[in-house]
């Protein structure tokens, strides 16, 4: 290969590596607008809204009530890992939010150093599918560091819109 198209290559490795290792900050998770108490950040993608008082938006609260009913049996209390899973609360920095939604709904497994670790999938189950964003988001205002461990002290009034779509999905 000549050195042209090594330093190309190594080149395009260390951007293309760079913008996989782009960890989710507070900015980056900033809410820019809002729709039936859901927000989403410049990129379009679910986020959390936390006031200075310490109150969540609904999703937010949603998704820690969730996490807390299927996940944290292996990824542990706030999202901080087990000795069985990953903490998502660090996990979550370099996740986007594609990628969380196949994980979640397809699961994956692990090999490697003669260990085997594997995410089952919950593409079937309306207690976690029903509510992928209020998850996401839950533990992405947790990796940003914006949501501390515990439940939220406050939690803003559940929109018609989140009675509407849990109806609607899981089907009551």
């Amino acid at each position: 290969m000549s050195v042209r198209k090594t330093v190309l290559v190594l080149a395009m490795s260390i951007i293309g590596f760079s913008v996989i290792l782009a960890a989710d900050d507070k900015q980056k998770a900033a809410a820019v607008s809002e729709q039936d108490g859901k927000y989403v950040d410049a990129e379009g993608n679910p986020t959390f809204k936390i006031q200075d008082d310490g109150t969540v938006d609904w999703y937010t609260f949603s998704g820690y009530r969730r996490y807390h009913s299927d996940c944290h049996v292996c990824h542990g209390p706030d999202g901080v890992g087990s000795s069985y899973a990953p903490a998502l609360a660090n996990t979550m920095k370099n996740m986007d939010y594609g990628t969380f939604l196949s994980i979640v709904a397809e699961g994956r497994k692990n090999v490697g150093g003669g260990k085997e670790n594997v995410m089952p999938a919950f593409g079937e189950n309306k207690n976690v599918y029903c509510y992928l964003d209020d998850i996401y988001v839950y533990l992405r205002a947790r990796a940003v560091g914006d949501a501390p461990r515990g439940r939220p002290p406050k939690k803003a009034d559940k929109p018609q819109a989140a009675k509407d779509h849990e109806k609607s999905c899981m089907g009551s």
